[in-house]
């Protein structure tokens, strides 16, 4: 029997969902259930074949519970080791790296520190910072935002040099990008599951967040080619940053998708706030995701820790070992057997 724990926070309607569909497709040969967790000892026997997660990016208890289950088989769905390093900013530069359109984006230097960091710990950081070189290239209107968070938080549409120092001011010690706003024509949001499942969504960012107004249905919202487009990026960026589960943002100007935000590992799924078909594509997606897993050995990503255990790759290690086992026996000399009774 394989089993399949499902990680979540507040959500509702999802976790339900996806236990349900998970255990009746699998007809009590795949479980689907609820995790409970306490303390996390170093010998725990693995416990699950996949994982779910849908919270450890805000509990470090479940992130450092999640890296110690894949170090003993368990699937983690999305990748904990990468999840615990990616940032936006690096994936904007991934990103246009690949060839996918990007707003003009900088990275900026905190504007707070902890205590510990004082004046001689910055000696590398130019001072002051050079803000008309940066809104020269990024120009207004701006949206300034963290370069690792979530949820539109703490995010502030910029129009002017004074509102950029304004809401800087209050960023404490986040480190922020400013991004070029693109004045779109149209917008949508992309589901991708397993880097090949994708379900471009109408959105409208100005809504409220989670408030149910921001999905719209509307046929034929993008023409053909565009769609086209709009998938062919998503998969190409959720493929290279390595997630079964993301979602891809595209603000469309001039017939041009620029991708805005892509680090949306535990998306929003609730039936309230994404409607019923967009609720229902996503859980039947996942389902299909976990029983593709399932079917076949699941190859566990080669996370950092297998490439750095004493300088080698286990694996390689194994192959070594058996090319060298295999050469020892191709050049050793054969054993002289004794006859038998009826060889003589």
């Amino acid at each position: 029997m394989k089993k399949v724990g499902i990680l979540v926070g507040r959500e509702k309607s999802f976790p339900e969902a996806i236990i349900k569909s998970i255990n009746e497709r699998g007809q009590g040969e795949v479980i689907a259930e609820m995790m409970k967790v306490g303390g996390i000892p170093l010998n725990q026997q693995k416990q699950y074949d996949i994982i779910i997660d849908r919270i450890s990016h805000e509990v470090p208890y479940y992130r450092a519970m999640l890296k110690r289950m894949a170090l003993e088989g368990t699937y983690v769905i999305n990748n904990p080791f990468w999840w615990s390093a990616d940032d936006k900013f690096f994936n904007y530069s991934l990103a246009a790296k690949l060839g996918v359109a990007i707003p003009k984006t900088v990275l900026l230097p905190q504007h707070s520190y902890i205590p510990d960091i004082v004046s001689e710990s910055l000696r590398n950081l130019e001072f002051p910072i050079d803000w008309q070189g940066i809104v020269d290239y990024v120009g207004f209107p701006a949206f300034l935002k963290p370069h690792d968070g979530g949820g539109w938080k703490m995010v502030s549409k910029i129009h002017s040099l004074e509102q950029l120092w304004y809401q800087y001011n209050q960023t404490g010690t986040r480190c922020m990008v400013l991004q070029e706003a693109i004045e779109y024509d149209k917008f949508v949001r992309c589901y991708c599951i397993g880097q090949k499942r994708v379900l471009i969504m109408p959105y409208d960012p100005s809504k409220p967040y989670l408030s149910g107004q921001q999905y719209f249905q509307a046929e034929n919202y993008l023409e053909p080619q565009l769609r086209d487009k709009v998938e062919e990026d998503t998969i190409k960026i959720c493929q290279a940053l390595g997630y079964d589960i993301n979602t891809v943002e595209f603000a469309i100007k001039d017939g041009v998708p620029y991708a805005i935000d892509f680090m949306n590992p535990a998306p929003d799924a609730e039936l309230a706030s994404v409607g019923e078909f967009n609720h229902n594509w996503f859980v039947n997606a996942v389902t299909d995701l976990v029983f593709e897993k399932l079917s076949k050995e699941i190859e566990i990503p080669e996370y950092r820790w297998l490439a750095l255990l004493n300088g080698m790759n286990a694996v390689q290690k194994k192959k070594i070992r058996t090319k060298r086992d295999s050469k020892e026996k191709a050049t050793s000399k054969p054993k002289t057997k004794k006859a038998s009774s009826n060889q003589r």
